[in-house]
């Protein structure tokens, strides 16, 4: 497959319903975490020069948008999608390396984060240098996390007062000089390092809010 990735524009303002409904599609199958985004959001950001969009000819293939909050303190790339027929190519790669670098030009001095519950996005976010953090490390506009209400798993964020969910946050320092490419297997060493380092935290939160146990069980066996 083939496929070109760019930073959007006014001019692909057509493409928004449909990214909204990969957005709503994608959602309904996880069941976990994309919040909802209406077209004129997206078309917005476009507009702004705030996004990246991949097509495979003159089909939308991928997006993934920037968000600022806390006077542009903060960074985070949201949305990320990609056409189910595309998974596993590389798209998803290479939306998030344009938003990375899309964000760095844009914000040079913010903290860039995200929150996911896809294993796939974190080797990425590994790969680019984010590291885990508590949510209380993260921003705490409350428009930011008014986005998490059209998520099937809110109640716990309300139940653990935005102490943790389902999702991981991640975080990387703009200011920074971007990490090297890493060769395959220093990849996967720097991932499975993340990833052991995201069971000790979930163990030390479970210890607080045990109730979270049969939630994390069904993330697990749907990541699998």
């Amino acid at each position: 497959m083939s496929y070109i990735v760019k930073v959007a524009d006014e001019s692909h303002s057509q493409y928004a319903e449909s990214i909204c409904q990969m957005m709503a599609d994608a959602a309904k199958i996880r069941g976990t975490g994309i919040a909802k985004r209406e077209p004129a959001y997206i078309q917005a950001k476009m507009a702004e020069g705030k996004a990246v969009i991949a097509f495979d000819v003159n089909t939308v293939v991928g997006f993934c948008y920037i968000e600022t909050w806390e006077g542009k303190k903060y960074v985070a790339n949201s949305g990320l999608i990609v056409h189910p027929d595309y998974r596993n190519t590389g798209l998803a790669r290479a939306i998030k390396q344009a938003t990375f670098d899309l964000s760095k030009q844009k914000f040079p001095t913010s903290l860039l984060f995200g929150i996911t519950t896809s294993q796939a996005v974190m080797r990425i976010n590994s790969d680019l240098g984010y590291k885990p953090v508590p949510f209380s490390e993260l921003t705490q506009d409350n428009a930011f996390w008014k986005g998490c209400e059209s998520c099937p798993n809110h109640d716990i964020l309300l139940r653990t007062n935005r102490g943790m969910c389902l999702c991981t946050g991640m975080m990387y320092d703009l200011s920074k000089t971007p990490p090297k490419p890493l060769d395959k297997k220093k990849s996967w060493e720097n991932f499975r390092s993340f990833m052991t380092e995201r069971k000790e935290r979930i163990q030390k939160k479970l210890q607080k809010f045990p109730f979270l146990k049969p939630a994390l069980k069904n993330l697990k066996s749907n990541d699998e």
